[in-house]
């Protein structure tokens, strides 16, 4: 069986090997630190997933993003957002948003710059990286409505907006998803990737960033079009947000959300067990306590209790965020402790 052919069945729930698909994230900061164990890691336990490499996204016209948002000092991406970064390795935060805190109209949006160059990629090139392996692939290009609104304005200035039902951001807002479902539809229909990628940091520590109501008036119909614009051409639907989400997954099931990559530790691991075999949790093991601080020991409790909330011939993916603090020794051991569950 293929890797391609070991996720979907996994995501359809129809996984009867018994093995669980892996996947690595890996930060630059990791690499900085453990390229050499990363590269162990990778060839011990070779991951199931890819990304379309950098190598193969081509475009007719050129992107005016600048710089490198994970190193030091200042990047600009493809909309015309500054990022600054204070360390190595780490993604660059937003300082100063392109929409003033004090234009309440939104009346100057004229350093706001919509991406249409990332829909000249060169899908034959595409093709040619999803026809070389056998591995799923999903798309490179993001889909993040909530997220890009809040690096255009600030997220203080975005919640007084959506508080207040501002008519001029929802307006902004209207645009980006249209922006974001020519994107999808490309993507979808003229590529042979797997799946279509799509995030938003929806959670605090311990709640929902904003009102569930406010979610799912206007942020669940864009999720809708998006999931549909997936399935119409046969591509499922991969999402990440992080903090406690425990609220919306109900609504990510009910949209048919394929895959979601949450922080289960931070929702609760009891939490979870009432959505097995409705949807495919795509990780994640703890990054906040037991990655960075964790024993190889407490790592392998910690899968086997993901396991048994989840598992139901298929809903769990092995993923594992490489980030900054994390143990190289309890990355290992995760993906160990998944094969000696399944193999």
């Amino acid at each position: 069986m293929t890797s391609r052919e070991l996720v979907r069945n996994t995501l359809e729930f129809k996984n009867t090997t018994g093995a669980t698909p892996r996947d690595l994230w890996t930060l630059p900061w990791a690499y900085h630190n453990y390229s050499r164990e990363i590269e162990a890691i990778l060839q011990d336990y070779p991951p199931d997933i890819v990304q379309i490499p950098d190598s193969y996204k081509i475009y007719a016209r050129k992107l005016i993003a600048k710089g490198n948002v994970y190193e030091k000092g200042e990047a600009n991406d493809e909309w015309g957002v500054t990022f600054k970064n204070l360390q190595r390795g780490l993604h660059g935060e937003v300082k100063a948003p392109i929409i003033n805190k004090d234009d309440d109209d939104w009346e100057d949006i004229s350093r706001v710059h919509f991406p249409e160059e990332l829909l000249t990629i060169d899908t034959a090139k595409v093709n040619e990286f999803c026809a070389s392996t056998d591995r799923f692939v999903l798309s490179s290009d993001l889909v993040r409505p909530f997220e890009r609104i809040q690096f255009l304005r600030g997220t203080e200035m975005l919640f007084c907006d959506l508080a207040q039902e501002n008519p001029a951001m929802l307006k902004m807002l209207k645009r980006i998803h249209e922006f974001y479902c020519a994107l999808m539809e490309l993507w979808c229909k003229n590529t042979a990737i797997d799946g279509f990628f799509a995030m938003d940091d929806w959670g605090s520590q311990k709640s929902l960033l904003i009102n569930p109501v406010t979610w799912v008036k206007y942020f669940k119909p864009m999720y809708r079009d998006y999931v549909n614009i997936a399935h119409k051409y046969g591509k499922k639907f991969f999402f990440h947000s992080d903090g406690f989400t425990l609220d919306i997954i109900p609504h990510f099931i009910d949209l048919g959300f394929d895959a979601v990559n949450l922080q289960i530790f931070c929702i609760g691991i009891d939490n979870i067990k009432q959505f097995r075999g409705r949807i495919t949790f795509w990780g994640e093991m703890d990054r906040q306590h037991l990655l960075p601080r964790g024993t190889p020991d407490e790592i392998d409790v910690a899968v086997k209790q993901v396991h048994s909330a989840i598992w139901a011939k298929g809903g769990a993916i092995a993923q594992c965020e490489f980030g900054a603090g994390a143990n190289p020794v309890n990355v290992r051991q995760l993906y160990k402790s998944w094969e000696d569950i399944h193999g």
